[in-house]
This record gives structure tokens, C-alpha cells and sequence, in this order.
């Protein structure tokens, strides 16, 4: 068993213009003060991290590594959840997911997803670099606006859109490979791995690839009305990172899990900040302790009701309060008898 490592915090929820939000020094000296240990960084603003350096210098990783150490802090996982998203977009969604390319590559869809291809090797070697090993991301999806469809789905769809998302993941998955560093895809709605079944579904396209693993945030399985408890058990082998985001589902005769068009705030489910929902942390805590589970408790502020640095403040006492420091004996050791082949026939009677 392993003792998780943490707190830490996502930062891509709180990077904005206002200090201490808009600098590497003034977010790292806020997440320290508050008692953070780590921290998960975006990549896609050059004010926290150049991605491309960080894949091809070594000095200027060390450097980046060296310069968040002197807050006392760890770089727990790089995050393209933004540019993983757009390894995969149906045409339908074009319009909504340009604004997440840069300028010159809007309405060109081939060349942003040649874009998000190379930002995502970047970030495997970047995290060599940085002595990383695991990444998170998002799968991107073919398929999400199929999950429930009116006319019925034509016959062989699904196989083929997962074929096809296989196949612009798997040089990625190598790239990772090469380097040594786990791709954690967060299953979430909106990706085409939103659940443990498209997950194996994907699993089994890309040949079971090693580094095909699993960020593990049990919000989204809430709003699923998923057992994201017996998820663990089913997939702990594959969780090399973990969110810790707090939701809650409240249904009503008007509405369920596909939220009527609402906004967060008057969804039947909500994401809200970590001990004010319904996620049952202390069982999940103890699981991955128990299965080994070798990474970083990340909290990720998404609330609807609560201010960010409220939860942010709450959230870091939250996790080291369900961090569970794994014993190293059994509590009856001090009974033991004390054994060898012999005594033990002997107590069996052979």
C-alpha cells in the first residue's frame, strides 16, 4: 500500500489577469501559502510554461523545476486537456472548438489537429524533462453527439469513429511510450471516453497500449449515476492520476441527468468543491491507498455556488485530512506466534 502524495492543485481554473494569478512566481507562492505540495499546470500559456522549451531544452526544465521547488512545490502532472480535445472534433462541433486553437488556425480543422498532434508530443517529452511520469488529458470525440441519437445509430458507427480515434492516438501513445510517462485520459462527458465501457472499447482499438491509463475523477460518473466506487476496483491498474472534484445529482420530477438546458446552478447535477457534495472521499481515499496507487491527490475547483479561492483554501485542508497515511505492519502483529512448516502441520494435525 502507498501513502498518496499531496495536497495539490489544478491551475487551470484559477490563472486569470489579477495578481497573484497572472505570474509562475505569484500562483506558486498563493498555492504554497495555502498548503498545496504540488501543482498540475496547463500548457498553453507561455506565462507558466513554454511547452515546446520544456520538450526540447533540458536546462530550461530543470530551470522551471528548480524555480517552483523554491516555493516548495512539485509539478505533479502537465496538462492538454485543451489541445487532447482537439486530436479529435467532429465537424460539428468546429465553430465551438476553434476558439481553443490559436488564430492563424481557426477554420482550418486539418492543420489545428496537426497542431494538437504536436503540442501533445511536446508534452511527452516535456515531462521527461521534467521527471514526470504521468500527463493529463482529453481523449477528444467523434462520436459525443451519438451517445443518445434520433434516427438509431447506423449499424458499425461506434466501431468505426473508435478505429479511428485509435488510430490518431496511437503515435501519440508511443511518442509517450518512448518517453516513459503514462497518458491519463479523464473520462468525462463530451470526450468519447465518458464512461468504463468506451474506455475498454478504446483500450482494446489501440491494442491495450501500456500508457492508455485513466485520470480518475469521480465527479463526472456522479452526474452519470455511475458506481465511480466500483470503478476503482475495476480499473485501479490503469488510475495513475487522480481529481479531487466534489459533485452532487438531485433529482426532480422536471428534470435528470441530462439537465434540461440549465445553467450549473440549477442542473439536477453540479459539480460543486470538494466536501460539498456527494462524493464519498473517505471510501475513495482508502481504495486507491489500498490498491497501490502511487500519485498525487489533485483538487480541481469547479463550483457553482462557491468562490474559487474559498474552495481553494477549504480544498487543501480537505485533502490532507482524507490523506491516509498507510501502516506498515498488521495491527495484530504484536499476537504473533511465530511459525514454521512444522509447527503449522502440527496445528493442522498432519
Amino acid at each position: 500500500m502507498t501513502t498518496l502524495k499531496g495536497p495539490a492543485v489544478f491551475l487551470a481554473q484559477f490563472i486569470r489577469e489579477e495578481e497573484p494569478f497572472n505570474s509562475l512566481e505569484g500562483i506558486c507562492k498563493w498555492a504554497a501559502d495555502l498548503g498545496f505540495k504540488g501543482i498540475q499546470m496547463p500548457t498553453l500559456d507561455n506565462r507558466f510554461i513554454d511547452l515546446q522549451k520544456a520538450a526540447e531544452s533540458k536546462t530550461y526544465a530543470d530551470d522551471l523545476k528548480g524555480q517552483i521547488a523554491g516555493y516548495g512545490l512539485e509539478i505533479t502532472e502537465l496538462s492538454t486537456h485543451i489541445q487532447g480535445q482537439l486530436v479529435a472534433v467532429n465537424p460539428a462541433f468546429d465553430k465551438a472548438f476553434d476558439g481553443f486553437a490559436p488564430a492563424n488556425l481557426r477554420n482550418n480543422p486539418s492543420a489545428r489537429q496537426e497542431w494538437a498532434v504536436q503540442q501533445l508530443k511536446y508534452a511527452a517529452k516535456a515531462s521527461q524533462n521534467l521527471g514526470l511520469n504521468a500527463h493529463a488529458t482529453f481523449s477528444g470525440s467523434l462520436l459525443w453527439h451519438m451517445f443518445h441519437p434520433w434516427p438509431q445509430r447506423p449499424e458499425g458507427l461506434v466501431d468505426d469513429g473508435f478505429k479511428e480515434l485509435a488510430r490518431r492516438w496511437l503515435p501519440i501513445l508511443n511518442e509517450f511510450d518512448e518517453c516513459g510517462v503514462d497518458v491519463c485520459y479523464e473520462i468525462h462527458p463530451g470526450e468519447d471516453l465518458f464512461d468504463g465501457i468506451t474506455y475498454e472499447m478504446f483500450l482494446e482499438k489501440v491494442n491495450n497500449h501500456p500508457r492508455a491509463c485513466l485520470l480518475y475523477d469521480p465527479s463526472h460518473f456522479v452526474l452519470q449515476q455511475l458506481d465511480y466506487i466500483q470503478y476503482i476496483d475495476f480499473y485501479h491498474e490503469r488510475i495513475k492520476a487522480f481529481h479531487v472534484k466534489d459533485a452532487e445529482f438531485n433529482a426532480t420530477g422536471r428534470q435528470g441527468t441530462f439537465g434540461g438546458y440549465q445553467s450549473w446552478a440549477n442542473r439536477a447535477g453540479r459539480y460543486r468543491s470538494p466536501g460539498d457534495g456527494q462524493v464519498d472521499f473517505k471510501t475513495i481515499f482508502s481504495k486507491l491507498a489500498q490498491y497501490d496507487f502511487k500519485g498525487w491527490a489533485v483538487m480541481e475547483w469547479e463550483c457553482c455556488i462557491k468562490d474559487s479561492e474559498t474552495g481553494a483554501r477549504e480544498g487543501a485542508e480537505f485533502i490532507k485530512k482524507h490523506i491516509i497515511p498507510v501502516t506498515a505492519r498488521a495491527f495484530d502483529d504484536f499476537a504473533a506466534t511465530g511459525a514454521d512448516e512444522a509447527f503449522n502441520r502440527q496445528i493442522l494435525g498432519i
